[in-house]
């Protein structure tokens, strides 16, 4: 059984329980996604799914890729991401999941790339304090400080939190709760917030539980 599919961030807003409490959740577009390859045990070494999701156009794929897609009979996709599958015996190349695999109060886990910030200074970063405001400390209030190297080791050791690139990388949100799942308009509605910007490629993948 497939459990996961490719989707795009929408945005966020919120929806309201019976008891009028309002809480944060945010819109995916979850699909429709093709098959575009079935990878096997005995051919591959793994069993998994090969995903597309959404298009682009005939002039922006190189021939390789071209190759690949017109065997799954499918048109260009913006994306392809695999899914491991302990089973696909049931599933075939060309036909379309939704998000329809999913239900209201399953658990799902979005993995996605984070909003690039650029260059930024230690207290935006990693959240340090800062300097003194006054008394002389007027022009060290957004600066590092000290990096702590002497003599000995005479040298600033790996890992050291400094300034530097900030977002921009692959990060995982586990547990959000699904809250709708509208198959028919592809959407998927989960409490919380999923990394990434609008229009964002976003990795939707059932929450493993423990035991499982």
């Amino acid at each position: 059984m497939l459990k996961g599919i490719i989707g795009k961030k929408v945005g966020m807003t919120q929806v309201f329980d019976e008891s009028g409490n309002a809480f944060p959740v945010t819109v995916i577009e979850a699909g429709p996604c093709p098959i575009v390859q079935i990878k096997t045990e005995s051919q591959d070494g793994y069993q998994a799914v090969q995903l597309g999701f959404g298009t682009r156009k005939q002039n922006k794929v190189n021939r390789p890729e071209n190759g690949h897609i017109q065997k799954a009979n499918v048109s260009p996709p913006r994306a392809l991401r695999e899914i491991r599958v302990d089973n696909a015996d049931q599933l075939s190349v060309g036909s379309m999941i939704d998000s329809g695999i999913f239900s209201v109060g399953d658990y799902v886990d979005v993995t996605g790339t984070s909003k690039g910030l650029g260059f930024t200074g230690v207290v935006k970063r990693h959240g340090f304090s800062g300097g003194k405001k006054s008394h002389g400390g007027e022009q060290d209030l957004r600066r590092p400080g000290s990096i702590g190297a002497s003599s000995y080791p005479s040298r600033v050791f790996k890992g050291k939190r400094m300034p530097g690139r900030h977002g921009g990388r692959r990060v995982t949100v586990q547990n959000l709760e699904v809250i709708q799942a509208d198959a028919e308009r592809s959407l998927l509605l989960v409490k919380g917030s999923v990394p990434g910007p609008a229009n964002g490629l976003l990795l939707i993948n059932k929450a493993v539980k423990a035991g499982d």
